[in-house]
């Protein structure tokens, strides 16, 4: 089989992979879903798949530790954060830190 075959079946797999994910979702009982614990398990994991997103997106660059101009877009995006900011004000800010850096020539 060609290389192009072999993508359409990865893909066609992908799509089935992730309808029979749903399919799952919706058989598994609604008592299972109300007890306090899975509400309190899928709290932390959205958190930690946020956290890890954030991360690898804001500390690496080609699969290597990266120490530039995101790090400090990171770091006033949380003092703001913490300082209970606005959101719309974080956004800003950390992309004005990052832009002004970047141009300063710390990229």
């Amino acid at each position: 089989m060609s290389a192009y075959a072999w993508m359409w079946v990865a893909i066609a797999g992908a799509g089935l992979l992730a309808w029979l994910t749903k399919l799952a979702g919706h058989t598994v009982p609604e008592a299972w879903l109300e007890h306090p614990r899975v509400h309190r398990v899928a709290g932390y994991l959205t958190i930690a798949l946020l956290a890890a997103l954030t991360g690898v997106q804001a500390f690496t660059s080609e699969g290597a530790l990266a120490l530039d101009a995101r790090v400090a877009a990171i770091a006033v995006a949380a003092v703001l954060l913490w300082r209970r900011a606005p959101f719309i004000v974080v956004v800003a800010a950390a992309a004005a830190v990052a832009a002004g850096l970047r141009a300063l020539g710390w990229a």
